[in-house]
């Protein structure tokens, strides 16, 4: 599965790689309970929660957080407060300055355990780097933190799937020692640091962040609405159904994951068709959907 971005260099009808975009889903899921992570004196809160995942994608101009660095005050506002105000002004400076494209603002857990998803984040080449932070709550000031975690790979081609385990770090500003520690400032501020293994943490991580390509749009400049192709049903073992909006479909094609054209069709420019993939073996494809304005989008899709 994690070859399949390969296909990029054998479809010689699409437009150039290098001016691809990609659609993300972001799946953080929370370990953080009193089993994983027993408190010393029971005390694990009953009210325990996390603020909402946010962050931003990025170029390497910026960096909105750096372990070993102070915290910036939009940072320590989302670690002690769970406020992304500050943040978010942070993130659109960058944006005015050219350094970023988009806030992403993903929602929260009003619990210790459970999921946040993040869907069609959606980003190009120039800002392919990815920073999240959510706020360990309640606490001084801990919280959880990717920081410029790169989309694409050495090789130029967008990663398929990054899973990447997360243990709680302090932000440095708040010298509490418990979750429900009185406002304490440190002073002076001290830089962000991990709190793995200090209590009242175990050792064991806190949760997982899992990034997954859903799909890769060739050609900024032509990117088709990521509404406007529907797909259904994925996974299939028989009948995909295709239809678009605000536009027309030209031509369909399907590569395997070694990049081999393995079924190709030339429509007369219908909003809506229906592919029949029964006699592909099971496994992950790729369908490569040409509108009436020759925009290309590629489209990941699974025969069961």
């Amino acid at each position: 599965m994690k070859r399949f971005i390969l296909l990029l260099v054998l479809i010689s009808s699409l437009t150039i790689y290098s001016q691809s975009s990609a659609n993300y889903t972001i799946t953080f899921v929370s370990n953080w309970s009193n089993i994983t992570h027993p408190h010393p004196t029971n005390n694990f809160p009953a009210n325990a929660h996390w603020s909402k995942l946010v962050g931003a994608t990025h170029n390497e101009n910026v960096f909105f957080l750096e372990i070993g660095e102070n915290a910036s005050p939009g940072i320590e506002d989302v670690a002690e407060l769970g406020s992304n105000t500050i943040f978010f002004e942070e993130i659109n400076l960058a944006i005015e300055q050219g350094n970023s494209n988009q806030i992403i603002d993903g929602g929260n857990l009003s619990s210790s355990l459970g999921t946040i998803i993040i869907n069609d984040l959606i980003t190009s080449e120039e800002f392919s780097l990815l920073t999240l932070v959510s706020m360990i709550a309640p606490s001084p000031d801990w919280m959880i933190a990717i920081n410029s975690i790169s989309l694409i790979d050495s090789n130029g081609d967008w990663i398929n799937e990054i899973s990447i385990d997360l243990f709680p770090y302090d932000a440095g500003t708040d010298s509490g020692m418990d979750y429900d520690s009185s406002n304490m400032d440190s002073n002076p501020q001290e830089p962000i640091s991990n709190l793995q293994g200090v209590s009242p943490f175990s050792t064991e991580k806190i949760g997982t962040i899992t990034i997954s390509l859903e799909e890769i749009i060739l050609n900024t400049n032509d990117i088709i609405n990521k509404k406007t192709i529907s797909i259904y049903p994925n996974p299939s073992k028989d009948l995909i159904n295709i239809s678009i909006s605000n536009s027309e479909i030209k031509s369909i094609e399907i590569f395997n994951i070694l990049g081999k054209k393995v079924n190709s069709y030339s429509l007369q420019n219908v909003i809506q068709t229906e592919v029949d993939i029964t006699k592909l073996p099971s496994g992950v494809y790729l369908l490569s959907i040409l509108d009436a304005s020759n925009k290309s989008t590629l489209k990941k899709i699974i025969k069961i």
